[in-house]
């Protein structure tokens, strides 16, 4: 007879009606938060969106042109190339990044010999700032002295260099393998925060009842740990949609713009002087943004597993 384990929801506080001295509290204490959120979110985000109806360009004089720059920016084929570049990369980095956090948060979560070595190791990479990440990552696909080359070329793997980042294809998997090894430690460290979080006694009990750890994992481990899981999916996405830094190092969109980024198809209009465009492309990168994170919490029925 198969055994179910109980999934802990976590403290379930007794509800209570609030008093008008509870609500005034609650009031003053969300207060600073609120006014930071209008300061460095709201405000920059109208005045983006304001910019964007605007032709607002260093050689012209400014102009109101309501959802003109929309207009041409969906007629714009070189947008839909990053936009789809953009949803390729988010859509084999991030599963990537969370296969490999899970199966490092779940080795650094047992008591392993080194353990403090594997925790330093595991933070380093993302300690490492953005440029100075590609910069390395550059030396390592460079064609004619690089890492990987030597490295293949010594093994017989290769028979002459590749040119990882003059080609499409070699340029797309160099810039998820760099974003990968980056920001895999982030994955890791909130789910390993996730895990130590599952009592241990649950565990033990089932150990006990039979369970091997395969059925420990898929009937314990990760159900409690979907929180975390929503969480680093979500954060993850939103920042590779936003993507900039080890484009722009590595390859700087080419070759012949097939690796743009759309925060680097922005970044280029505002470098041009063209304020209006550009902020255009900033407004439909903050929608996808936002979609994106509206349809994790659904599809996650995220309140549901925190309740």
């Amino acid at each position: 007879m198969r055994k179910s384990y109980p999934v802990m929801k976590g403290n379930q506080p007794s509800r209570h009606t609030l008093g008008t001295s509870d609500e005034g509290a609650s009031f003053a204490f969300a207060l600073p938060l609120a006014l930071l959120l209008l300061l460095f979110a709201f405000l920059p985000l109208a005045g983006t969106l304001l910019t964007s109806l605007f032709r607002d360009t260093t050689f012209l004089e400014k102009k109101f042109i309501f959802l003109a720059n929309y207009s041409s920016l969906f007629r714009d084929r070189s947008f839909f190339q990053s936009l789809t570049f953009t949803l390729a990369f988010i859509a084999t980095s991030v599963p990537l990044e969370i296969a490999l956090g899970f199966l490092f948060s779940l080795v650094v979560h047992e008591n392993v010999p080194a353990l403090g070595f594997f925790r330093v190791a595991l933070i380093l990479p993302w300690a490492v700032p953005a440029a100075v990440s590609g910069r390395v990552w550059e030396l390592i696909y460079s064609y004619s002295h690089g890492i990987a080359n030597t490295f293949l070329l010594k093994l017989g793997i290769i028979s002459h260099p590749v040119n990882w980042l003059g080609t499409e294809t070699g340029a797309f998997f160099s810039l998820v393998f760099a974003d990968v090894w980056k920001t895999t430690p982030f994955v890791a460290i909130i789910l390993l925060a996730g895990l130590q979080s599952i009592p241990s006694d649950i565990h033990r009990q089932a150990s006990v009842d039979g369970a091997g750890p395969l059925r420990r994992l898929f009937t314990i481990t990760l159900p409690m740990l979907k929180p975390s899981l929503v969480v680093a999916l979500l954060f993850r996405t939103i920042d590779a949609l936003r993507v900039f830094d080890v484009v722009y190092v590595l390859t700087k969109g080419g070759p012949g713009g097939t690796t743009t980024s759309l925060s680097l198809y922005a970044y280029r209009y505002y470098v041009s002087g063209d304020f209006g465009y550009g902020s255009a492309v900033s407004v439909v990168l903050f929608f996808c943004a936002l979609a994106l994170s509206i349809l994790y919490l659904r599809a996650s029925r995220f309140r549901e597993v925190l309740a």
